[in-house]
């Protein structure tokens, strides 16, 4: 399904490399991976879809999408904050949640923010420096940011931004691959939880904000040689998809956000995914089925071709990490290797540390 404009004239869509995954492939990517999931609530979905699709190849409900701080969901469980302390929209808000396969072999935590960088934040960074080092970080923190810290969030935001990408420079090892997901797009009438009923006049101006955040953001997260995936531009015409509330979205809108994750995540270690024939208007090249994922149609193999994931080793795959470049001002941080142009042993399991127990650090 391709998503357009009111009195757009209807075009072809073009082509993309987004695959869709089904769980066992997740399994494959993510084997013996630790990830961590920074960001409000969009991020929790973001953690809930992933955390779904690891175990088995079905959407997320109205309801899981909608539960905030909830003990369970799907085998995970809450570690800190929800309902373990004071479900609020205020900016102390905290929720930690872990999920841990029964193998052993994959590790996904999730931090609420309600800032992108602040004394919480580095709290967070100390324990991921003292626990098992991460593989993934994706993280996200904009309208929380721009909407609730006073007049000059905007400068605010800008200082944090550059704070938080320092110190994540200065904390993650080389090996780890930070994904920044831009702020997908606003409605024009936001009545998200997030935004008090005294801060309502700001929704007008916070459509355009968010656009300028996310300029802030890409730029200042490819200065530092983070990956950037921009979901307000792949989200820009899915206006079906995002709830009344003008904020939130709804799961198939979350399911297509994590073959995009996915998929830039698998390229960025090198890693070659498998090629499918789909059915017609459901392929990679439209946004995505509003509906159940169709199953793939089954292909010839040829001797000697893989039927699942693969990795090359020593294949330069040259990627643009940031859609904004602009030249650093000031003195130049320490360059971190490109993952896109690195050699990663990514199923070489003998030389991967013991399964992770589960057990949070500390």
């Amino acid at each position: 399904m391709v998503f357009r404009l009111e009195n757009e004239e209807p075009c072809r869509p073009q082509r993309s490399n987004m695959v869709r995954f089904q769980a066992s492939e997740v399994q494959q990517l993510l084997h013996n991976k630790f990830v961590v999931i920074l960001g409000d609530s969009i991020q929790r979905s973001v953690y809930k879809d992933l955390v779904l699709l690891l175990q088995k190849d079905s959407l997320l409900t109205a309801a899981q999408l909608k539960a905030k701080g909830e003990l369970s969901f799907e085998q995970d469980q809450l570690v800190a904050g929800g309902q373990l302390g004071e479900l609020h929209n205020g900016t102390q808000y905290r929720e930690v949640r872990q999920f841990c396969s029964g193998s052993g072999h994959h590790l996904v935590r999730f931090y609420f923010l309600t800032r992108v960088y602040s004394e919480y934040l580095e709290g967070v960074l100390e324990e991921l420096t003292y626990g098992p080092a991460p593989d993934l970080v994706i993280i996200n923190s904009c309208l929380w940011d721009l909407s609730r810290y006073g007049r000059c969030s905007m400068e605010s935001y800008r200082e944090n931004l550059e704070r938080v990408f320092v110190r994540m420079d200065q904390v993650l090892p080389d090996s780890c691959l930070l994904v920044w997901n831009m702020a997908m797009p606003l409605g024009e009438r936001i009545t998200g939880g997030f935004l008090l009923p005294e801060l309502q006049p700001l929704a007008g101006s916070l459509r355009r904000d968010v656009v300028e955040g996310n300029f802030y953001s890409a730029t200042l997260a490819g200065d530092h040689c983070f990956d950037v995936l921009d979901l307000h531009f792949h989200f820009r015409h899915a206006v079906r998809h995002r709830h009344r509330d003008g904020v939130h979205w709804d799961q198939h809108a979350h399911r297509h956000l994590s073959h995009l994750l996915l998929t830039h995540v698998a390229d960025a270690w090198g890693v070659e995914l498998p090629k499918r024939d789909y059915p017609h208007g459901c392929g990679p090249g439209v946004n995505f089925v509003p509906g159940p994922v169709p199953p793939p149609v089954p292909s010839p193999v040829c001797h000697g071709q893989h039927r699942g994931l693969a990795v090359h080793r020593g294949m330069s795959r040259c990627v643009h990490n940031s859609p904004y470049h602009m030249p650093r001002m000031g003195a130049p941080c320490r360059q971190r290797p490109r993952h896109s142009d690195r050699l990663i042993h990514t199923y070489k399991l003998d030389r991967r540390p013991h399964a992770h127990s589960g057990t949070w650090p500390g």
